[in-house]
């Protein structure tokens, strides 16, 4: 009897791990139908064909994206650098608002720095293009970082450019109250202009700025005013000195 009831244990024990295994396989299976399932069948046989035979083709730019995005899942590492490269060499002018926001998903450095370069080359032609408005937060203030790493001077435009994306921005979230309006506004300028190296404004768009003092981090202001007072000193000290030298001559 008790062989017959060890035996009887150990089979259910055999068909529960049986079963388990199977659920498990199962569950796999549905997984991996799943993810394939987000991919186009195009883009999926260009994958295959650069598999099998190791050569794949670009046909447009609108599926180089999602071209990257499977190699990066079936980490092709090499096949990934050079769908890369073919993006980055794509990426211009007319398109990198597109390659930009299809990049949300692959959050991938390269192509985003490369399309920051082109909205930095041509702000004063873009600044009131709808896309621009439709960079997220988190696009803004990479963008802010990016500008700042290149030291260069924020001119009016951009703060006014950051403005007008708050006020479209609060509208999309249909603050109807003045007070909750006012509060958003400051919060994000604080968040961005918290990002601001004093250097990295001019003394001619400073007083401009101050129309947006309410909103403004005091301890910015404070910075900036700094950097005025000195600014205007040095510039004294050097005609002073010009002045001198003009007298010694």
């Amino acid at each position: 009897m008790d062989n017959n009831n060890n035996n009887n244990q150990i089979e259910n024990a055999n068909q529960k791990q049986n079963q388990n295994e199977m659920k498990n396989l199962e569950k796999k299976q549905e997984s991996l139908s799943i993810s394939l399932n987000q991919f186009n069948k195009k883009e999926m046989e260009s994958i295959l064909s650069y598999i099998y035979y190791g050569n794949i083709s670009f046909e447009n730019q609108e599926n180089l994206i999602q071209l990257l995005e499977i190699s990066i899942y079936f980490k092709l590492n090499l096949l990934k650098e050079i769908i890369q490269k073919k993006i980055l060499n794509s990426i211009n002018y007319s398109n990198f608002f597109q390659f930009l926001f299809q990049n949300r998903n692959l959050n991938s450095n390269e192509i985003e720095i490369k399309c920051f370069e082109l909205i930095n080359q041509n702000f004063s032609q873009i600044k009131n293009n709808e896309n621009l408005f439709n960079l997220t937060k988190e696009e803004i203030i990479k963008f802010i970082q990016f500008k700042q790493e290149k030291k260069e001077i924020f001119q009016f435009d951009f703060f006014q450019f950051l403005n007008n994306w708050i006020k479209k921005r609060n509208e999309r979230l249909k603050l109807r109250k003045y007070k909750h309006k006012m509060n958003a506004k400051k919060r994000l300028f604080h968040s961005f202009f918290s990002l601001f190296d004093k250097d990295s404004i001019s003394k001619q768009d400073f007083d401009k700025l101050k129309q947006f003092d309410f909103f403004l981090p005091n301890s910015f202001l404070v910075d900036i005013q700094n950097k005025v007072i000195q600014d205007n000193q040095k510039e004294i000290e050097n005609k002073e000195k010009e002045i001198e030298e003009k007298k010694k001559n």
